[in-house]
């Protein structure tokens, strides 16, 4: 019961998540943290100390070019800020301008970040009139399938970069089809999950939050969006202590 206490308190808040992670010698950067989404933070909180930062850079990445194609007005200008980061990402961390802390946490990658141009690529499909093709959302599923691979290389776990690949396109499409409201996205997003392999993968202790963000998200679907109850919290300590 006070495990479900602490991760509601989790979930609502990021000036609460910070203060509960920071209680549990989770050393986080609060402006990050307030970027993630309430399942973000509660899969982020089974990262191990040494995975936690390029798990937060991955995450507050992938946050902040959603938020760039939510916000846009012109799609033009939408597609130069995404080219700025996909740029960066190519650029050696020492290349890159001061003062931006998201840039700071990527460095975290130890150069393997130019690996992440997949997800700015995938987000990049997101770009358009309703409805899109179904291409279109299949590519933004492969590009953040793309990211949790290239993160399994970057926390030490490349031996099961192909699961987390997996993992990533479950994630990817349980979590685009809660966000569509166009009934043909929403048909093609429901034709990639049925073509998903749903069984939950095996991961090592560096990799739990995908398997966290995997599972809720296959909840998520079968229970038609709805997220956030007493369920959540129990699959997510199953999933981010053990693994399964």
């Amino acid at each position: 019961m006070q495990s479900a206490r602490l991760w509601q308190k989790l979930l609502l808040s990021p000036i609460a998540a910070s203060a509960l992670l920071t209680k549990l010698e989770i050393a986080v950067d609060r402006t990050l943290l307030a970027l993630l989404l309430p399942i973000q933070r509660l899969a982020l909180a089974y990262a191990p100390a040494h995975a936690r930062p390029a798990w937060l850079a991955l995450l507050a990445l992938d946050t902040r070019l959603g938020q760039q194609l939510r916000v846009a007005r012109e799609p033009i200008l939408t597609q130069m800020r995404l080219a700025w980061w996909r740029d960066r990402l190519r650029e050696p961390a020492t290349s890159w301008p001061q003062g931006e802390p998201l840039l700071a946490a990527l460095s975290n990658w130890h150069g393997q970040h130019g690996k992440l141009t997949a997800l700015v690529d995938g987000w990049e499909m997101l770009l358009g009139e309703a409805p899109l093709p179904s291409a279109a959302l299949a590519d933004f599923v492969a590009g953040r399938a793309a990211a949790m691979q290239a993160l399994a290389g970057a926390v030490g776990c490349a031996e099961v970069a192909a699961t987390a690949y997996r993992a990533g396109t479950g994630w990817g499409i349980a979590d685009l089809a809660t966000h569509l409201s166009h009934p043909d996205e929403r048909a093609a997003a429901r034709m990639l999950a049925d073509e998903h392999d749903w069984r939950a993968p095996r991961m090592p202790r560096a990799l739990r939050p995908l398997a966290v963000l995997h599972g809720l998200g296959a909840r998520s679907l079968k229970d038609r969006g709805t997220t956030g109850g007493r369920g959540d919290f129990f699959i997510a300590m199953r999933l981010g202590i053990l693994g399964i």
